[in-house]
């Protein structure tokens, strides 16, 4: 599950302002193309045929005019029309080629930044979720890519065809009449000049929209996902004015945007305009003294309008280039984030493990903390010993649990299983042995099966129902309508908190771990059916020779351990059995008399 808050390393505000008007991070969105390279190469093919024709098509109506029509020769007049419609015919065949090359590489590109999104998100470390907001992973993964996907499929290709035919016309208005070319090109420094000077404006601005579309998408989800809590508490109206103020940030910024692009082209119209200007002005002197034909004016008037467009094109084109820049530079910012939990190089894999535990003077802090979550914590545990953790809240207890399967890893000293440091071993390896059952139930979307085979989709129905049997799962699970194929919604919708619990023990008992953790994975159901559940968890794990640590919430827990770990303040203080912390620990009776639940009733009980 992603969690995070607002001091997370995505949601510090806006991206940093981009040092050019040039795209930085964009071009290295675009490497993603290169699975797709054939799809490119079609495109272009096809855009570089549309060009041609486009070229070729006025000095077509040159020969129509001045060879036809002045002359009078209708023969050249049809040659002319006849020439046009293949020209016509051959642009609209490479329209297709281009668009569909283009648009099936530009899918090709987002299907693998997604993917690549999704595989750095999935190995990352549990710090990162720690400081990370759910909705601005989703806005990368969805908005963001989407952003360079439109850009890849119809900006960058529109790109390369104005640059093309800007080039062509160039050449072409030269060949024709170098002194009114140079004329209609004056406006062309101060059309780049303002571009320029949009760009640089517009990186930053369209960087922030994206950044407040994440926080939108953080602030919705987080609602949807507490709506039971908002109601509870009757905060509807806290929660409506919340979203109101962040959707008001994203509506002024768009409003700035819109005031940057409105007064940033018209400019570019205008002096594109003056160039047509001037051509048809000093064009039409010449032909009346007899140094331009017609045809040549209407043909230079074509190239000109051909010039102007992809002029035009390439101002509006850098909206989508600045978009697409500001959301590389967000999925970047994601895919460059360090994995602080990784395999090593020479990372082995960790055999089958009988369960031995060690803590070798180990300490834990939490990026960012200035103090030790657990300071110098030392304990070695047998292969097949339950160990109950017990301490005050904020005593480091599941911090304690989760350096096992290299959730984090220690900032000092070392935790070994079955003497491998787990920092030597592959996470696959060492994770596939060990499982958790937390108090807080996740279940995937999917049937009551499908959750229970999650950690062996291999397993036939007989294991299913087995494990199911001995988590106390499958009496309520056969009464409901389509038993075991029942659909679970989403984080388990439908169930009840004893109901979800009981799926993911027998989750956690058909994989059949050699190390067991569980963080108060009874707290909703009731007394009777727990005793029933921690007999036979008991039978099962002692069976395998399971190592078993529980972060105890029952006294009867703490009784039947092996030996009991108290925590005070991220120290161990004591540990023994609990016998002996009763008769030497005033801290242990303390709790025990103010955290832990009655006993369960036993097995047979009312």
């Amino acid at each position: 599950m992603l969690m995070g808050g607002p001091r997370g390393q995505f949601a510090r505000g806006p991206a940093q302002p981009l040092r050019s008007g040039l795209p930085r991070t964009l071009p290295r969105a675009l490497r993603y193309l290169a699975p797709s390279w054939g799809w490119v190469l079609l495109a272009l093919i096809g855009l570089l045929l549309v060009a041609v024709a486009t070229l070729l098509s006025p000095q077509l109506i040159r020969l129509a005019v001045d060879r036809g029509i002045a002359a009078g020769d209708p023969t050249v007049i049809l040659g002319a029309a006849g020439a046009l419609l293949a020209v016509a015919a051959v642009r609209g065949l490479a329209t297709f080629f281009q668009g569909y090359g283009s648009e099936r590489a530009a899918q090709g590109l987002a299907y693998e930044l997604r993917d690549a999104l999704f595989t750095h998100i999935q190995r990352q470390s549990f710090s990162f979720y720690d400081t990370v907001q759910t909705g601005q992973l989703l806005t990368r993964i969805t908005s963001d890519v989407e952003q360079v996907r439109q850009f890849a499929s119809a900006g960058l290709l529109q790109f390369v065809s104005a640059l093309t035919l800007l080039l062509g016309s160039v050449v072409v208005l030269l060949a024709l009449n170098w002194r009114l070319a140079l004329l209609a090109l004056l406006p062309l420094p101060f059309i780049v000049l303002t571009t320029v000077r949009f760009l640089r404006r517009a990186g930053p601005l369209f960087g922030r929209v994206q950044q407040q579309v994440g926080a939108l998408n953080a602030l919705l989800q987080e609602n949807i996902a507490g709506v039971r809590v908002v109601r509870a508490f009757a905060q509807e109206q806290a929660e409506e004015e919340k979203f109101a103020r962040a959707n008001q940030r994203l509506y002024a910024t768009g409003l700035e945007t819109l005031q940057l692009i409105a007064t940033g082209f018209p400019l570019v119209f205008f002096l594109g305009n003056l160039a047509g200007v001037l051509v048809v002005l000093v064009g039409g002197l010449e032909v009346i003294g007899g140094m331009l034909s017609a045809g040549e004016l209407i043909a230079f008037n074509s190239y000109l309008a051909f010039l102007l467009f992809p002029l035009l094109a390439l101002g509006f084109l850098s909206i989508a280039a600045a978009r697409a820049e500001a959301s590389a530079a967000r999925i970047f910012e994601v895919l460059e984030s360090d994995i602080e939990v990784r395999d090593r190089p020479d990372a082995v894999p960790l055999p089958p493990v009988q369960g031995r535990v060690e803590f070798d003077h180990v300490s834990f802090r939490y990026p960012g903390d200035q103090q030790p979550v657990l300071d110098d914590i030392s304990f070695t545990v047998a292969p097949g010993e339950t160990v109950a953790i017990l301490g005050a809240v904020g005593s480091g207890k599941s911090t304690l649990v989760n350096l096992l399967p290299r959730f984090y890893d220690p900032t000092a000293g070392a935790v070994r299983i079955d003497g491998y440091d787990v920092r030597t071993v592959t996470l696959e390896s060492l994770r596939r042995q060990i499982v958790i059952v937390l108090q807080e139930t996740q279940l995937i979307r999917g049937t009551i099966r499908e959750n229970i085979a999650f950690g062996k989709p291999e397993a036939t129905d007989e294991e299913v129902r087995a494990a199911a049997d001995a988590a106390q799962a499958a009496e309520f699970i056969e009464r409901l309508p389509q038993g075991y194929a029942t659909m679970v919604g989403d984080r388990g919708v439908g169930l009840s908190g004893g109901q979800k619990q009981r799926i993911a023990i027998a989750r956690a008992l058909l994989v059949r771990p050699r190390l067991l953790i569980l963080d108060d994975s009874t707290s909703a159901v009731d007394a009777e059916t727990e005793a029933k559940i921690l007999a036979a968890l008991d039978r099962l794990m002692r069976d395998r020779h399971t190592t078993v640590f529980v972060i105890a919430q029952r006294l009867s827990t703490v009784r039947d351990a092996d030996r009991v770990l108290l925590l005070d303040q991220g120290r161990l203080v004591a540990q023994g059995t609990h016998e002996e912390l009763v008769a030497e620990s005033q801290l242990y009776l303390d709790i025990l008399g103010s955290q832990l639940r009655p006993e369960a009733a036993p097995a047979g009980g009312a």
